[in-house]
């Protein structure tokens, strides 16, 4: 079963209570809440509050975002992240992995990120929350075979993938990945781009070609995961409701 959602983050201009009103009129079921906007690192009465009007609105917690770049973050922070994302009543901290590309990292860095993935697999899984690693083109995830790599050498069963497209998205690319990720892959952020990639959002109807069959291929098990809209035209919450709209009548 596809969950539908959205992430915090497209919408920083608005309060919390914006996006939950925003994103339970729009259908939708789940929120991811940003770690940098609206729900900071260490406040944990607001993210107490965030999560109580999150529920309150009939919508779930898909997870907490928390920015966290395991093997380049101070690991001390985790400890915040992870009272933070109890307090807020998260199942799954999201975080990268590192800072470097797989060009860029050595092998002292690589052993380093897997290192702190581990360990903040297990300091999660104490409190019965669960680490997800973003599919992120800036960190040890660029490429698919070294994101495979990477789950292999930690080997934890509470560290699982996220997956989102990267800019000029090919169809075959995209279902290949999403099918080397399963089944532990969490979550999709769901969003179109054109040519600019990142610079040209576009209008999720635009790419029926892509996210038809990547959303068929992650219901296919029956497992239920996350599809989390992301990067609107313009930040436009209109433009939101359409895109919201687009998805829930692909989920059928």
């Amino acid at each position: 079963m596809i969950v539908p959602g959205v992430v915090s983050v497209t919408f920083r201009q608005l309060a919390a209570t914006e996006v939950v009103e925003l994103t339970a009129a729009a259908g939708l079921s789940a929120i991811s809440w940003a770690g940098d906007v609206h729900v900071p690192l260490g406040e944990l009465g607001t993210a107490r509050a965030v999560g109580a009007a999150t529920t309150a609105s009939g919508l779930s917690i898909e997870g907490y975002a928390s920015y966290f770049d395991a093997g380049d973050s101070e690991p001390a922070v985790f400890d915040d992240v992870l009272r933070t994302a109890v307090a807020l009543g998260a199942p799954t901290i999201r975080v990268w992995a590192g800072k470097r590309t797989p060009e860029d990292s050595d092998a002292a860095h690589r052993a380093r990120v897997v290192s702190e993935l581990v360990r903040c697999a297990e300091l999660a899984a104490s409190e019965g929350v669960r680490v997800a690693v973003e599919f992120h083109v800036h960190t040890l995830t660029k490429t698919l075979d070294s994101a495979v790599k990477l789950f292999a050498e930690a080997g934890h069963e509470n560290l699982v993938p996220y997956w989102q497209p990267r800019e000029l998205p090919e169809v075959a690319e995209c279902l290949t990945e999403v099918r080397a990720l399963l089944p532990s892959v969490t979550a999709a952020h769901v969003f179109s781009w054109g040519a600019d990639g990142f610079d040209e959002r576009l209008p999720l109807d635009a790419r029926p070609d892509l996210w038809q069959p990547v959303l068929a291929e992650l219901a296919a098990d029956g497992v239920t995961r996350h599809a989390l809209l992301e990067f609107v035209v313009d930040d436009d919450p209109a433009v939101f409701r359409r895109d919201a709209a687009t998805l829930l009548s692909w989920l059928g």
